[in-house]
């Protein structure tokens, strides 16, 4: 279960930090509000999943979803560069990933 809540906060991390980027600001309500509600969601359930979980594990692979899938939302759907180089650190950033769950 701590990798459930560990994923979901994941995820959630990257809905926050899309909806910041839409807040343009906090300026505009509805993305300000997305922002804040998935922020303490994500944050609760990365408290819930270190109740198992080593805490550099568990803050490194939340950290790391939201960072590699913020970048995919960023080049897919607000049309941000995808170079080689952008892609290839998002790819060393899954295998860390990868590795930390293997390790842990």
């Amino acid at each position: 279960m701590p990798w459930i809540y560990l994923t979901l906060a994941g995820f959630l991390e990257i809905i926050w930090a899309t909806a910041m980027k839409q807040s343009d600001g906090f300026s505009r309500l509805a993305p300000t509000l997305i922002t804040g509600v998935a922020m303490l969601a994500s944050v609760w359930l990365l408290a819930l999943a270190m109740r198992a979980l080593p805490l550099g594990t568990a803050y490194t692979v939340w950290t790391g979803i939201g960072a590699v899938g913020t970048f995919v939302v960023g080049a897919v759907l607000l049309g941000e560069a995808a170079t080689p180089l952008r892609i290839g650190a998002a790819l060393m950033i899954v295998g860390g990933i990868g590795l930390m769950k293997l390790a842990g």
